[in-house]
């Protein structure tokens, strides 16, 4: 019989960067849809692309790997605060027993790297509970892109996400 905790157990991508990035977008972990499709936010109705492409002026692109083009083209990189975590279903609310990335690892990597933008509150509490925040980075706290997070029109998490981000983005250009 398999033990609650392993049945549940799920394991975060590597990550979405290149030495060039100066903006690291953190969430959680991935949901159940994007493991499916092995893509960061995946799911149909995460807002996570559409924002990016919208504060970078681009158009959305149509496939992943466009997708990870823009995000490399604008300078951002993307992971998440967990490794592996047991959740049962795709909230943040569900996840437990965490085992981090390596983050401190990552950020002494890459030496651009300006500022922390957290995707919602889990993954800004989790980087709190296993790291420390480093001089010289910027961190940003961002409503989450999550199609739970509904309370938020798009506009207004655009306006939210591009004012947080807007001098990084703007010297990108």
């Amino acid at each position: 019989m398999t033990s609650p905790d392993s049945t549940y157990l799920k394991t975060s991508f590597d990550s979405v960067s290149n030495a060039d990035i100066t903006i690291l977008i953190l969430g959680s972990m991935p949901g159940d849809k994007s493991i499916e499709l092995g893509e960061y936010y995946g799911h149909p109705r995460n807002r996570f692309w559409k924002i990016i492409s919208t504060i970078t002026g681009n158009q959305l692109p149509l496939t992943y790997s466009d997708k990870v083009e823009l995000l490399l083209k604008s300078k951002i990189g993307v992971w998440d605060v967990a490794h592996k975590a047991n959740r049962k279903g795709s909230l943040d609310s569900a996840i437990e027993n965490v085992e981090p990335n390596d983050l401190d690892g990552f950020i002494a990597k890459h030496k651009n790297l300006k500022i922390i933008g957290f995707n919602g509150t889990k993954s800004k509490d989790l980087y709190d509970r296993y790291f420390d925040r480093y001089n010289g980075i910027e961190y940003v706290h961002l409503p989450s892109t999550s199609p739970a997070n509904a309370r938020i029109n798009f506009d207004s998490i655009c306006e939210i996400w591009r004012l947080s981000l807007v001098k990084e983005l703007a010297d990108e250009r």
